[in-house]
């Protein structure tokens, strides 16, 4: 190579750096919170969300304005092409198999499981033939004190979207 390539060179090798995924966005957050010690709820507060929500979206199920991208973005020290694609729309969905095998997480699907059709005859039968969204919802988790040990309480609210005849 001459020495006159070498400048050239330079700019075709760093285009050939693999480009950020929304998976290392999640990763570069998950570490940057545990070594920042914070909380979700102050991320949520810097956000001005829901620590559900601001959770969902720091883990990549949400998009998030460029306000709220920034916001999480300089709490948590991210380079900017992670604030660019938290505000992108992603690809929803992230258990790693058909049947999650993580134990919490399986116990939501053991919930679904035994109590889906309870909950699907219920909300037919006060509602009518349709669906609770899962775009108009809202989320909270809290710490129910019990004498017998505390209780995880979550609160589900979802919009009734009735099936539709055409």
């Amino acid at each position: 190579m001459k020495k006159s390539d070498a400048p050239e060179a330079l700019p075709a090798a760093a285009s050939l750096a693999k480009p950020m995924t929304r998976s290392d966005v999640t990763e570069l957050i998950v570490m940057a919170r545990l070594k920042k010690g914070l909380t979700w709820a102050k991320l949520a507060k810097a956000v001005g969300q829901s620590k559900e929500w601001t959770a969902a979206a720091l883990l990549g199920q949400m998009q998030m304005t460029g306000e709220q991208a920034e916001a999480a973005g300089k709490l948590l020290g991210l380079p900017a092409d992670a604030v660019l694609l938290l505000q992108q729309v992603p690809y929803k969905g992230s258990l790693p198999t058909a049947v999650p095998t993580d134990p919490l997480i399986y116990r939501f699907y053991e919930l679904v499981n035994v109590y889906g059709t309870t909950l699907k005859a219920l909300i037919h039968e006060e509602f009518g033939d349709g669906i609770m969204s899962a775009i108009d919802f809202k989320m909270d988790l809290s710490r129910e004190p019990d004498p017998r040990g505390d209780r995880v309480k979550i609160v589900m609210s979802g919009k009734y979207l009735p099936y539709k005849t055409y």
